[in-house]
């Protein structure tokens, strides 16, 4: 059985869409207004799950509507993955707590073309700063952490830490792009920036450059470029390029957390990496084709099918 632990943000998406993108100060009509159940570690919990992963997420959300809206959207069935039974699961809540803050929220503008742009309010997000009791002996069951960066530093290095001494891989996805502690990059196994975190992460604006220079802080790195697949990198290894199905984006929210939630879930499986890039590539192919994040998120079936085509 996969098992994938995730401590990150929880936020509901308040997503606009319109044919462009307003500059500042200017006002556009929209077209449509969405909320979707988001945030970072959220969207890799739904990812994880939908690609057959058994997940728990550690975050935390606010004692109001979305609060309730974000925890019964984890409680639905999205993996058909479990030892006992074979049937239907959500994302396990046990560790999700209920604060007093208001739940998170993310502001999004999404473009014709698939583009967007976010503020996130982090709100009931910024109390995880803190492992709470029993939050470490679930990461110790795990087969893999995955961390974000939308909660508090203390608290993605204390699940780092505790990943770290209980032998279980953690993967880091630096957004948003912030500078990291070296302690923190001491605990991780596998950093997954996209193009422009890597930039910031090293001033190289050269993805293989940016990778090879990374490789002298965390023992592997794939860098995500998008429709261009993902580079690959790992010390002592030649650099590996895996490119991305070409398909037409309706909405790119997401995308990034698709790929490392069905990344996490082929790399427990043991899947060579080459093959776990491509899987899950195929998965983020097909999120970037549906609207929203977590709403546009494939199930195993739909990447297999995909994956094989």
């Amino acid at each position: 059985m996969t098992l994938i632990a995730v401590l990150g943000s929880t936020n509901m998406d308040l997503v606009a869409y319109v044919e462009k993108a307003p500059q500042r100060g200017e006002t556009v009509t929209g077209r449509e207004f969405r909320t979707i159940p988001g945030g970072k570690g959220a969207n890799q919990a739904i990812a994880a799950a939908h690609a057959g992963g058994d997940v728990t997420i550690i975050s935390a959300v606010g004692n109001d509507a979305y609060g309730a809206q974000l925890r019964s959207t984890f409680e639905l069935p999205h993996s058909r993955l479990r030892s006992t039974g074979g049937t239907p699961i959500g994302v396990d809540t046990d560790h999700l707590r209920t604060v007093e803050d208001p739940s998170g929220t993310a502001h999004i503008v999404v473009d014709d073309e698939g583009g967007n742009a976010i503020v996130v309010i982090p709100a009931a997000n910024g109390t995880v700063d803190h492992l709470a009791p029993g939050d470490e002996g679930m990461i110790a069951t795990a087969d893999a952490l995955l961390l974000q960066l939308e909660i508090p530093l203390t608290g993605v290095l204390a699940g780092a830490e505790a990943a770290r001494r209980h032998g279980v891989r953690t993967i880091l996805t630096p957004a948003p792009a912030q500078p990291l502690p070296p302690q923190l990059l001491a605990a991780v196994d596998l950093l997954i920036p996209n193009e422009h975190e890597a930039t910031a992460l090293t001033g190289r604006t050269d993805p293989r450059e940016a990778a090879a220079a990374l490789l002298d802080q965390v023992p592997e790195v794939i860098v995500t470029l998008g429709a261009a697949g993902s580079l690959y990198a790992a010390r002592g290894a030649e650099p590996l390029t895996v490119p991305a199905p070409q398909v037409t984006a309706v909405d790119s929210t997401g995308a990034g957390d698709t790929f490392v939630g069905a990344l996490a879930v082929a790399l427990a499986e043991g899947r060579p990496m080459r093959d776990a890039l491509a899987w899950a590539a195929a998965a983020a192919a097909l999120s970037v084709q549906r609207p929203g994040a977590t709403a546009s998120m494939p199930f195993r079936a739909e990447i297999d099918k995909q994956y094989a085509s």
